[in-house]
């Protein structure tokens, strides 16, 4: 996975090994009141000190390297502009944050697609005091997370805010969210979450092990356990097990027949194209797969995600393909920002001297 990029597979961090942070106590839930709000810098629009009786909030955690979060912020500037005037106070509360400086032009170059209140954490990286008092305190690892406040100050909903539906936000604003309700499903969703994870703890210890079929049998299990919520069987994890057990054949006819079923899902054509192409200790690289792959990522991208254009410059890059490859990698450096940016820009470069681009 690319170096300081989340992407379409971040909720499968643990199908990769990498661990998941766990609170020692979970003190902030649905029912509670809200806390403090203890902000850095005010980056765009008028502070808020205090939450007032009478007014609504809500307050969204995200950071500027978040791939998510990018897509997520126009949706919470809809929001924005529909509920303001109904008692809704939105709040892009950054945090984790790599660089604050950063965070002003990211929010210039969002224009119109970010107006609402943004604010600086108060203290840097993870060691902030909002990321400590509500993100660690409700046992949320993962960014964007939102919260809603009511009118009230207790906290309503917590979640995903692609998911936050309509419905629950007027519900708050008319004082008829059922609060009492909404915390009891989201303990037994939380409850959920950790038997899920006790699943994925077990299959990294399988594959750790290589014992590829005990691996296999658990990521089945896995898959059941989803399905009873309605959730979808896991893509990347199945690929990457494939992988790992180097039957090669059954890997890219598998990635081949997931991107066809999932045609309009940008984020996962990419990572299946960009595995393909870097993943290590791969040792038969099926180009022409993951070439496929990575222009529907494209087309479905509309040619305007600059991760995808780097992924597709590389593939085509691997295949000989060198103008092409600087062509779709000039388009990367135009759409991308921040640090992201002059890494691209460094990889441009390799393509033109007739290096493959290293560091990421």
């Amino acid at each position: 996975m690319k170096a300081k990029q989340i992407r379409w597979a971040t909720l499968l961090t643990l199908a990769a090994g990498a661990a998941v942070a766990v609170a020692a106590e979970t003190t902030l839930k649905i029912g509670d009141p809200a806390p403090a709000l203890q902000n850095g810098k005010w980056m765009q629009g008028a502070p808020v000190k205090e939450f007032k009786e009478g007014k609504a909030y809500l307050v969204e955690f995200w950071a500027t390297w978040c791939g998510p979060c990018r897509v997520s912020i126009p949706h919470l500037n809809e929001i924005h502009n529909k509920y303001q005037d109904k008692g809704l106070v939105v709040i892009g509360q950054d945090c984790w944050e790599r660089d604050d400086d950063l965070v002003e032009p990211f929010i210039k170059k969002m224009g119109e697609k970010m107006t609402y209140r943004v604010a600086l954490d108060n203290g840097a990286g993870n060691k902030g005091k909002m990321a400590e008092t509500w993100m660690e305190a409700a046992d949320q690892h993962g960014i964007p997370t939102a919260f809603i406040v009511n009118k009230e100050g207790k906290i309503a909903w917590i979640g995903h805010p692609m998911s936050l539906k309509e419905s629950v936000l007027e519900q708050v604003l008319d004082g008829k969210f059922d609060v009492a309700k909404a915390a009891t499903a989201y303990e037994s969703k939380k409850k959920r979450e950790k038997e899920e994870e006790s699943i994925w703890q077990d299959y990294n210890k399988r594959v750790e092990a290589k014992e590829w079929d005990e691996a296999d049998a658990v990521l089945t299990k896995l898959d059941k356990f989803r399905a009873q919520s309605g959730e979808e069987p896991l893509v990347i994890p199945r690929f990457q097990l494939l992988l790992g057990r180097k039957d090669y054949k059954a890997a890219y006819k598998f990635a081949a027949k997931a991107s066809e079923e999932h045609a309009d899902d940008a984020m996962l054509q990419n990572e299946l194209a960009w595995r393909i192409a870097t993943g290590k200790g791969i040792e038969e690289r099926d180009l022409d797969v993951a070439e496929k792959i990575a222009r529907r990522a494209n087309e479905a991208a509309k040619g305007k995600n600059a991760e995808i254009l780097d992924t597709l410059a590389r593939v085509l890059y691997m295949k000989g393909q060198k103008d092409a490859a600087i062509d779709y990698q000039t388009k990367a450096v135009e759409f991308a920002d921040g640090g992201r940016k002059k890494l691209f820009e460094g990889a441009l470069e390799s393509y033109k001297k007739g290096e493959n681009p290293k560091g990421y």
